[in-house]
């Protein structure tokens, strides 16, 4: 009797919080009510702890909600978010700093932000999610690859556009290239690509996510001159952070292989005890 009394009150508490979130409008919170908990409970988390973050999505919905439009021409590939990035995964992220950098204080004043680090660690995902912050804080962000942004160029200087390309850019408050350095651009794209990173020198911030150092990327600009500049254009002021060389997205796809490989289907009960039949 004990038992059934205490699922019709965790119904019933079901119930009351649905019909809450319904009342009050927290169209995230109802939502994302159930998995909370759940995660609340196998985590361990506080009372505080649980009600922070369901609070915290709700208002992160809601903001993201009012910047659709601007996250929308920031033209990201796919929708991440700073409270999704999992740090554990990788140490060499310091939770401090990004929070710092989700301010969004370095872009008001022009700052450049450089990722720097191997596939798999994080760069791309820190570059998306920082940037959907800055647009959710009312900035205005455009979100490209190296190779997208020479080509766009290239086209542009064909059109006889690239003035007005190169000024549009100009106009964002947070430039993103992905995917830099590493690409080989002849010497006409490097320029052009040098073009855009001048004019938003010291009055927009440009962001950048690399696999290679700082050092490799004479491959895209083969000027070494050019390359100086680029590189001194990107490192003035700039925040630098390194997310490793160690894929965690690798580390744990192999964790989970050697977790099925160690239990694996069909295999004994480990509930039943042996016997001196199964033991031979």
């Amino acid at each position: 009797m004990t038992a059934v009394h205490h699922a019709l009150t965790a119904q019933a508490s079901d119930a009351a919080i649905d019909t809450a979130c319904r009342m009050l409008r927290l169209s995230t919170m109802r939502a994302q009510a159930a998995d909370t908990i759940a995660r609340a409970e196998r985590e361990g988390l506080s009372y505080t702890g649980f009600l922070a973050e369901l609070l915290m999505a709700e208002c992160e919905n809601r903001a993201r909600r009012r910047a659709e439009p601007r996250i929308r021409a920031a033209r990201f590939p796919r929708e991440k978010s700073l409270r999704e990035f999992d740090y554990a995964a990788n140490p060499n992220v310091d939770p401090a700093v990004i929070h710092g950098l989700a301010n969004c204080e370095w872009i008001a004043r022009g700052y450049p932000l450089c990722l720097m680090g191997g596939s798999g660690t994080g760069k791309s995902h820190l570059l998306i999610a920082l940037g959907t912050a800055a647009a959710m804080a009312g900035y205005r962000v455009r979100y490209t690859t190296a190779a997208a942004l020479a080509n766009e160029l290239v086209e542009a200087a064909d059109d006889k556009q690239l003035g007005k390309t190169i000024a549009r850019y100009g106009r964002v408050d947070l430039l993103e290239i992905d995917e830099f350095g590493y690409l080989e651009l002849d010497r006409r794209g490097a320029e052009m690509l040098y073009q855009v990173l001048t004019e938003c020198e010291e009055k927009n911030s440009i962001a950048i996510a690399s696999n290679e150092a700082f050092t490799g990327w004479s491959r895209t600009f083969i000027d070494p001159r050019l390359c100086a500049a680029v590189v001194d254009r990107l490192t003035f002021n700039a925040t630098l952070i390194e997310t490793g060389t160690e894929s965690y997205r690798l580390a744990r796809t192999r964790g989970c292989r050697n977790k099925s490989v160690a239990q694996p289907r069909g295999g004994p009960d480990p509930s039943r005890p042996s016997g001196p039949e199964e033991d031979a």
